[in-house]
């Protein structure tokens, strides 16, 4: 099913989610050419654990790839901000978690708001690629996508209902993001607990590395996940990850 937004049609799995009370809220950040639907069940747990959740769709995705690869990455960063905002403004204290880029979105508000963001959860943050994307600023001068990169999940059936292409033209704007978050990891400083797939065939385990060796939290928590490629939240390991980030909250939420 799929469903209409203005002129723009969303799958129907691609909706944002969201809820009302509590005073504590979550906002929920998704990965490059992916939707809601990767951290739907994560959102939906936390919700029922008393949490304020806010669970948005990035501009670009759930649609199609070329809508994606009109938009660019502070069209993405605006509506995170935007709903941080929101939560911020309705809550005592509000968390942050990413999948993917949606962890480099999520660090760039750590960066901006150092002292109103109580932690970050990130589950294989992008703030580097592989050596193949070395290649994107120029093959996005010349095609307009290639192959998917979504989905790497390991357990048997499960699909994330990401893109089918990758959109080099958004690629490009979300490698300038990286850019733009890894010169001010030093700002970051709030409580975090990272989530590394042992095994993940989009992002290097540089990217987690590089992001741990320079922020200034001093309460930092990494955890290895055995069993799970790199969209673990759908994968072998998500119970654990939702069972560790609501006991995360709860430490910290005063």
């Amino acid at each position: 099913m799929r469903a209409t937004t203005g002129s723009t049609v969303v799958n129907e799995l691609a909706q944002p989610f969201h809820t009302e009370g509590g005073r504590v809220g979550v906002l929920f950040c998704h990965g490059f050419t992916g939707s809601p639907w990767s951290l739907r069940e994560w959102a939906k747990v936390t919700a029922d654990a008393g949490y304020r959740v806010s669970l948005p769709r990035l501009p670009g995705h759930g649609t199609s790839w070329q809508e994606l690869n009109v938009t660019g990455w502070r069209d993405w960063y605006a509506v995170v901000e935007r709903e941080f905002l929101e939560l911020r403004a309705s809550t005592d204290v509000v968390f942050v978690t990413g999948l993917s880029m949606g962890g480099a979105l999520a660090l760039r508000l750590a960066e901006k708001y150092p002292d109103e963001i109580a932690g970050l959860v990130l589950v294989n943050p992008a703030v580097l690629g592989s050596s193949k994307m070395l290649a994107v600023p120029l093959l996005s001068t010349v095609i307009p996508a290639t192959k998917a990169i979504g989905s790497d999940i390991a357990e048997p059936g499960v699909d994330e209902a990401a893109y089918d292409r990758t959109p080099l033209r958004a690629a490009h704007s979300m490698m300038k993001m990286w850019v733009d978050v890894r010169a001010c990891l030093d700002l970051v400083n709030c409580p975090l607990l990272v989530f590394r797939s042992a095994t993940d065939h989009v992002v290097p385990a540089a990217s987690t590395a590089f992001v741990l060796s320079h922020v200034s939290s001093d309460d930092i928590e990494e955890r290895v996940l055995e069993r799970s490629y790199h969209v673990a939240t759908m994968d072998y390991d998500r119970e654990r990850i939702f069972r560790e980030s609501l006991e995360f909250f709860g430490r910290h939420s005063g």
